[in-house]
């Protein structure tokens, strides 16, 4: 069986982009109140590098398209006013926008919906200036021209940031960060930071209400030194020179001491950023607003139907489409390896549970051995499944081509033809067992509340390396912030996933 659950249980960077001479951050301070050998009041020199990049490859994308559209398009008329004012608009929409904002470089995808607003309003200026001086051949500026340099810029966007996460991942380009709050949240937050480096943050000192941390070493929490009490906390940024102070939870932060936080850190480099407490919600469900005077994180309900559910229903059907006709030669050959392997049945037929629990049959290509069911009672003892799953790293039972299917998740790509039938989606939670589902705790049933995914968080995440508790956090995360961009970053991830084979067993 390709997937069961317990019976009794529930790539290198560019050569062309030098960033070997940015230096590691300066290490954390040592313990106590004593401030470090050298502040740090001004952003790290490897910020003003890696900004610099961003704005040269955009405006190198830019005129090289602009310079390219003018020679062709000038050979059948002349396009100089056009190609000068088309350059204008890029150029001033794009620090306008906050496209070249430290704040978003790098900071997921911020960064990709201001680079794309950008580009948007430069076209709509090139359009609107085309109206006022009654030039109607602009139409290839905005329609081709603009919309080939986002060809050009966003993929160098993408090729910088690797660099960058690389250089992270790697323990460098990482902003200090003081967190101050209990030691039990901090510890939450420094374990974050130290899983997702990508992120950028690194936890160097913190600040807890006693000025101690918890456990027998009181002087540090998962590593890293308690330097004071929470009332020193802007006394210690300020000498530490530290650029972001993340607050978690604690029952020492009232709205006057968070506000009086916020006017101490005037004048500094650091960025004051505040956790949620009650509860995880991100996206577009979450706005601030001001109401009486006071600033009001407003949350919006989860929303399940309408037009944009419309149109993930279309993208999903089409693109299952698309895919089946453009892999439709892959399809076979692969249909044609398990046939050959061992003679048995091409694809594994097995129920699940889709959106409101209602089952259906799911495909896949067969990567075990006919008699999977019966062999599978006498591995019961060496499952290494996350909760209700039962999963092996080295499951006797796949077959050598299996083995190589599941590698890179080619076993997976018959479920398109459930995404084609409506039964499957695109993106969406991980499609459960039945057995699966009759052990879920109510948090965990939320997941069948939209259809199950051929792909999802949990696929870009790390697939079966993930804790039971990690992958339902991811689902929920989906089900509750879910946006069509969202579907875009999973899917564009989902092929570095599969690509490295990382989690897939």
């Amino acid at each position: 069986m390709e997937e069961s659950v317990r019976p009794s249980t529930v790539s290198e960077p560019p050569p062309h982009i030098d960033l070997r001479a940015i230096p590691a951050p300066p290490p954390a301070p040592a313990p106590g109140p004593a401030e470090p050998a050298t502040a740090r009041t001004h952003p790290a020199a490897w910020e003003g590098r890696y900004r610099a990049w961003v704005i040269a490859s955009d405006v190198v994308a830019a005129l090289l398209v602009i310079g390219v559209s003018a020679f062709v398009i000038g050979r059948v008329a002349p396009q100089d006013m056009h190609a000068f004012g088309t350059a204008l608009a890029v150029f001033c929409a794009l620090p306008v926008s906050r496209a070249w904002s430290p704040r978003v470089l790098g900071e997921g995808p911020e960064e990709y919906r201001t680079l794309g607003r950008a580009l948007v309003a430069a076209a709509v200026l090139v359009a609107l200036g085309g109206l006022l001086f009654r030039a109607l051949d602009v139409q290839p500026w905005v329609f081709i021209v603009v919309p080939v340099i986002a060809l050009f810029a966003f993929p160098q966007r993408y090729l910088l940031r690797q660099v960058l996460h690389r250089r992270r991942r790697r323990g460098l380009c990482l902003l200090p960060v003081m967190a101050a709050g209990s030691p039990a949240t901090v510890a939450d937050l420094i374990a974050r930071t130290r899983s997702e480096a990508h992120v950028g943050w690194r936890v160097e000192a913190v600040c807890t209400f006693t000025g101690t941390g918890a456990g027998r070493d009181s002087g540090e929490i998962d590593g890293v030194p308690v330097v004071g009490r929470l009332e020193e906390l802007s006394r210690h940024v300020r000498r530490g020179g530290y650029r972001v102070v993340a607050v978690t939870g604690d029952q020492y932060w009232t709205p006057q001491r968070v506000q009086r936080l916020a006017w101490d850190l005037e004048g500094t480099a650091a960025e004051l950023v505040v956790a949620p407490v009650l509860m995880e919600v991100a996206g577009p469900r979450l706005n601030v607003t001001g109401v009486l005077g006071l600033p009001l994180l407003r949350v919006t309900a989860p929303v399940f139907t309408g037009g944009h559910r419309l149109v993930k229903e279309v993208v999903d059907r089409c693109g299952a489409a698309f895919l089946l006709a453009l892999l439709s030669p892959l399809l076979l050959v692969i249909a044609l390896a398990v046939k050959l392997g061992d003679h048995g049945p091409v694809v594994y037929r097995q129920r699940r549970v889709g959106k409101d629990g209602a089952s259906f049959t799911m495909l896949k290509f067969r990567t075990m051995v006919p008699d999977a069911d019966r062999i599978r009672s006498g591995l019961e003892r060496d499952n290494e499944g996350a909760g209700p799953l039962f999963k092996l790293k080295r499951d006797p039972r796949v077959t050598r081509v299996g083995g190589l299917l599941r590698r890179y998740s080619l076993d997976e790509l018959p479920q398109l033809f459930n995404v084609l039938g409506g039964r499957m989606s695109l993106v969406g939670p991980r499609p459960p067992l039945p057995e699966e589902t009759r052990e879920y705790a109510p948090d965990a049933r939320r997941r069948l509340l939209v259809k199950p995914g051929l792909t999802g968080l949990w696929q870009v995440s790390g697939r079966s390396d993930l804790t039971w508790a990690e992958s339902v956090r991811l689902d929920l995360r989906y089900v509750e912030d879910w946006s069509l961009a969202l579907d875009v970053l999973i899917l564009w991830k989902t092929l570095r996933a599969v690509l490295a084979g990382q989690g897939a067993y």
